[in-house]
């Protein structure tokens, strides 16, 4: 047996490729350096979305049309380099929601899995299986997929979050589905706190619960103080990983792994000064300044951020982060879609050859 060679003219090749069209067939050897390249090239392009440029347009918003009007009053983080698609990286959708005060989002569940993690809020919640849980700036909300669940200000001031959804992997799947709740917000059934009383204690749970595994995590609720709590206790004795700082995650309390089934969140604190190595992985990014200044360089890009801003990191770019500021931490939230990569097993990491990004 030996590899075999055919000495066809262009004319005939050409002849040949024409003709297949009509039966809705194709070549692959034409495009296979492009479908089975050496290592994976994103079409996602390193992007910030501003503050300072993003509220002005969601205060707008809520003059020009109402949650009867939008149900959802969202901006979409919309990425330059995917054509206009609803998507912040390949597989991950963030968002800018507003609830006005005296409004509600009205109830509603769909098949994307979704997280809320709050912006500015002097109160508010968000109904999630019966339970109304607190918004307040900091705080993560899970919405997992096909749960019921409604919005609801009943402060004196905006409510705004950033949303994070796995909105284009669901659309790729072809599994978006939506329904409406019969009311505009369904009934309290769980006492306040509840999910956080439940779950929320470091290695306590109920008893008469089962603790089988499960996708999403059963603690839809995490509150700020405790996740900053948490860094800043890490902090104090522990180096942190080189890449990334001093980053924890967000699990699901009954099995260890992520807290939703297809996307993965953190919270990372930069020390004053710090400026991590480089490294890269398969897993594509949506980060989210909780405070601080800085930058984050991802291949020959420089973004850079401050307190609000949201900003995506492309899988397999490398990329390293800077604090900007002397004196004072960083904290930065993010989410992946690390579930879905690592279950597929397709999760790769490795460092950046040199440490540091040239520039």
């Amino acid at each position: 047996m030996e590899i075999s060679s055919v000495n066809a003219t262009e004319a005939e090749l050409q002849a040949y490729y024409d003709g297949l069209g009509a039966y809705n067939v194709a070549p692959l050897w034409t495009v296979l350096g492009d479908i089975q390249a050496r290592e994976p090239v994103s079409k996602v392009t390193p992007y910030v979305w501003r503050w300072r440029d993003v509220r002005p347009l969601v205060i707008r918003a809520t003059a020009l049309v109402g949650t009867e009007q939008a149900e959802r009053r969202v901006l979409r983080l919309m990425n330059p380099g995917l054509g206009g698609r609803t998507a912040t990286t390949q597989t991950l959708f963030g968002g800018i929601q507003t609830v006005m005060p005296g409004e509600i989002a009205p109830a509603h569940r769909h098949t994307p899995n979704a997280l809320r993690f709050i912006i500015e809020s002097d109160g508010g919640y968000t109904a999630v299986g019966g339970e109304r849980l607190p918004m307040l700036p900091g705080d993560l909300v899970l919405t997992p997929s096909w749960e019921w669940h409604d919005h609801g200000n009943d402060t004196q001031n905006p409510m705004i979050w950033l949303d994070g959804l796995d909105l284009p992997l669901m659309s790729a799947l072809e599994m978006t589905f939506h329904d409406q709740y019969p009311e505009d917000t369904q009934p309290v059934t769980e006492s306040p706190g509840s999910s956080l009383a439940k779950y929320g204690s470091i290695a306590l749970q109920p008893a008469w619960e089962e603790h089988g595994p499960t996708g999403t995590s059963p603690l839809m609720y995490y509150p700020w103080t405790r996740a900053r709590a948490a860094l800043e206790r890490l902090a104090t004795g522990e180096g942190g990983s080189p890449y990334d700082g001093v980053i924890m995650e967000y699990t699901n309390p009954r099995t260890g792994a992520a807290a939703m089934s297809t996307m993965a969140c953190f919270i990372q604190l930069l020390r004053p000064g710090q400026h991590t190595l480089a490294h890269r992985h398969t897993t594509s990014t949506v980060y989210h300044v909780v405070e601080g200044r800085g930058s984050t360089r991802v291949g020959d890009t420089v973004l850079e951020w401050e307190e609000k801003d949201t900003f995506c990191v492309p899988g397999w770019a490398f990329h390293e982060h800077t604090n900007a500021s002397p004196s004072e931490p960083a904290y930065l939230f993010s989410f992946t879609d690390a579930p879905v990569i690592k279950g597929l097993q397709l999760y790769r990491e490795e460092p950046h050859p040199s440490g540091h990004l040239p520039g």
